[in-house]
């Protein structure tokens, strides 16, 4: 049996594919952003269960809060996967993707992976976001995940996320002048607009731009729920995965490590 098997006894059991919809930041306003335009893109067909994370940064734009969230986003699928047959890393920068992808049974995405993966459809693309901070990390997980050829630029502007989800109308300004600079100048064929807090802009700001503006969280949640009705309608058998013995985790995390 699978450790996040599904409970066909548990109460409002439905046999719709479960998606986690993961937020490994501690703003559950981003958390509801983010499920509220999931569920737009994918419909009635998948039932989302939104996650945000116990402890860390209130936003994620440094080396420090990227790796806490790392920690976070397994100590939350440790308390809330189970029966999901997905998870939606809801972080554009996808921390503690591949350590989720070692301990999940069910496919994880992040937004960032599922935005490159659009966007190298298109050929070359350029990366528009907030926090200056996550250009190195965003060109280390590119290469990581094997897009960092296709990566005309990252370009990042100085309001951080956090600064963005404040005053999206008084940002979008700045993030539509890097878009269409992505377009004129870095030779892009696609340009993504990333970030949990940025849900929703790309559609806005498409129309000023000369090509394809891919919004990160509907690239995210259109791959995610994709592979949760896969995974939800195949069969699964034992996870072979080697026990891990730690000290001073959560129950839940340290249950599922063992």
């Amino acid at each position: 049996m699978r450790r996040f098997a599904r409970d066909a006894g548990r109460p409002g059991f439905t046999d719709m594919p479960r998606l986690l919809v993961l937020n490994p930041n501690t703003t559950a306003a981003v958390t509801d952003l983010v499920v509220r335009h999931v569920r737009d893109v994918l419909g009635a067909g998948v039932d989302c269960v939104p996650a945000t994370a116990r402890f860390g940064g209130t936003y994620i734009s440094s080396e420090a809060s990227y790796a806490i969230a790392g920690h976070a986003a397994l100590d939350a699928v440790a308390a809330h996967g189970a029966g999901c047959d997905g998870v939606l890393l809801a972080c554009f920068g996808d921390p503690g993707l591949f350590a989720l992808r070692e301990v999940c049974p069910m496919p994880v995405i992040g937004l960032a992976e599922a935005a490159m993966r659009e966007a190298a459809a298109h050929g070359r693309f350029s990366i528009v976001t907030g926090g200056v901070l996550w250009k190195p990390m965003l060109e280390r997980l590119a290469a990581a995940l094997g897009h960092a050829p296709q990566v005309a630029r990252i370009r990042t502007i100085t309001l951080t996320g956090a600064q963005i989800a404040a005053d999206p109308e008084g940002s979008i300004g700045f993030l539509a002048d890097q878009c269409r600079a992505a377009a004129a100048e870095d030779g892009a064929q696609s340009v993504i607009l990333g970030g949990a807090a940025l849900a929703g802009m790309a559609a806005r700001i498409a129309p000023q731009v000369a090509v394809p503006v891919i919004d990160s969280v509907h690239a995210g949640a259109r791959v995610a729920g994709a592979l949760a009705a896969a995974w939800a309608a195949a069969p699964h058998g034992a996870s072979d995965r080697p026990a891990t013995p730690t000290v001073g985790l959560s129950a839940a995390l340290a249950a599922l490590l063992a």
